[in-house]
């Protein structure tokens, strides 16, 4: 057993301290090799790993998607724990917030439990990370494909942003590709870039049917995005051998549900309920204006379980509060001010014709151009005749796409926009088809006329 006194001495003998990992130091006993000591950990140091090394580590992962290794897979490796280490730590940092929700669908839906690594590929962890393209949430859905599979969207929600629905949607998708495709790795890739992409990559290979085989004919990103998922899945099967430990995780403030049927900003809610106001965003991140919907009915907000019993004994006051005329005015003001707004406003899709000019088209329907742009992920004014834009115009615009007239009787007439066609008329109003309208208007072709009124009822 070795003294109080030993112990000291060692201390004080310089040849006693033996290197350790790196930077890292233990005072050890030369007699029987006892280790006596050892500091924290450095905080930068980074450990190499050689190809060999995450070869025999990546061949040690349990999973059922193929993790291929590759120098390709290994320059991403080197990316996420060398090269940008803090972007790394931060995303282990978000993992205990987001991976068991991630879990108990993938199990649900007996898919594999790694696909919780693709959601970090696609946005971070970050449930409002919003792609330049359009792409938004956990697991970065399209609006189109996340209207397929029930997301969603206004202008105070997008589904898309809501962890628990975007993660089930994400769910039903990739299995549904899994089964286009009956390969993992091409399942991944058609999440990234639709399977229509890897149908045509497939058919330019030759009908190869692996990942690998029809690389070259994929898109650029594409290329990228299975190499960075089976880096991904080793850093984080291999955090500690990389020194990437994270001393403080996000954690999601334990939540309970409240119904609400009225307007309220969250941020008075806070104020009301004494607590952080960026908790309650947080804790709702689907409510893309801070703010529940005037039209909601029984909308289930998430707010701190501590705060139920006080928010159900005190909700009245609570809501009226938080719902109040005053409030509800300065959100409405701030609202239609808003770069891109479409409070308020009715979409409608405007065809463009040859000679068109964006400003003007914006000018005409009595809308921003900066607002145009943004609505169609336009950076300059380039267009092209035959190009759908989408625009939001106002209820008492001349422009709106469906505007319905009165005429005698119990008659309805549709006022017809520049860009519409007799099919998009037909689609906004429900029973009504084509031939309907050919026939309410005794038309021999399908040839319209901006300004031209159609009956479509009567």
């Amino acid at each position: 057993m070795i003294k109080i006194a030993e112990i000291f001495s060692l201390v004080l003998v310089a040849a006693t301290i033996a290197p350790l990992c790196g930077n890292t130091t233990t005072l050890v006993d030369p007699a029987d090799s006892v280790i006596l000591y050892q500091p924290a950990y450095d905080y930068e140091y980074v450990p190499d790993a050689s190809y060999d090394l995450v070869a025999d580590r990546i061949a040690c992962i349990k999973t059922d998607i193929p993790l291929t290794y590759n120098q390709r897979v290994k320059s991403f490796v080197d990316y996420f724990t060398v090269r940008d280490r803090e972007y790394t730590r931060m995303v282990i940092r978000r993992k205990d917030v987001y991976f068991p929700l991630f879990e108990k669908y993938l199990k649900k839906h007996n898919l594999p439990l790694n696909l919780k690594y693709l959601a970090i590929v696609e946005s971070g962890l970050k449930p409002v990370a919003r792609s330049r393209v359009g792409a938004v949430g956990l697991w970065q859905f399209m609006p189109s494909t996340g209207r397929m599979f029930g997301l969603n969207r206004d202008w105070y929600i997008d589904e898309r942003q809501d962890p628990e629905k975007s993660t089930e949607a994400a769910c039903k998708y990739l299995k549904q590709l899994y089964r286009m495709f009956n390969d993992w790795e091409l399942a991944l890739a058609a999440y990234n870039t639709g399977p229509g992409n890897v149908r045509k990559a497939i058919r330019r290979s030759g009908y190869k049917k692996s990942f690998w085989d029809i690389y070259r004919y994929l898109p650029r990103e594409t290329r990228s995005y299975v190499p960075q998922f089976v880096a991904i899945a080793y850093t984080f099967n291999y955090i500690d051998e990389h020194n990437l430990q994270e001393e403080i995780p996000d954690y999601m403030v334990e939540a309970d549900t409240v119904l609400i049927n009225q307007f309220a900003s969250l941020k008075v809610l806070a104020e009301q309920l004494n607590v952080c106001e960026e908790d309650l965003i947080k804790l709702n991140p689907e409510l893309r204006r801070a703010a529940v919907p005037e039209t909601a009915k029984n909308y289930p907000l998430r707010i701190p379980a501590d705060m139920t019993n006080f928010m159900m004994a005190n909700s009245s006051t609570i809501l009226d509060s938080a719902g109040s005329e005053t409030i509800k005015k300065q959100f409405v003001a701030k609202a239609q001010k808003s770069s891109g707004s479409t409070y308020g406003r009715s979409k409608m899709t405007y065809r463009v014709r040859r000679g068109d000019v964006l400003g003007k088209i914006a000018e005409r329907h009595g809308v921003r151009l900066s607002d145009v742009r943004r609505w169609n992920n336009i950076r300059g004014s380039r267009i092209y005749a035959g190009q759908r834009l989408t625009l939001y115009v106002k209820s008492s615009s001349r422009a709106v796409a469906s505007a319905q007239i009165p005429i005698s009787g119990n008659g309805k007439v549709h006022l017809v926009q520049p860009g519409d066609s007799l099919w998009e008329i037909s689609r906004k109003y429900q029973g009504l088809t084509v031939s309907k309208i050919k026939q309410l208007n005794n038309l021999r072709s399908n040839s319209i006329k901006p300004g031209q009124k159609l009956i479509i009822g009567r």
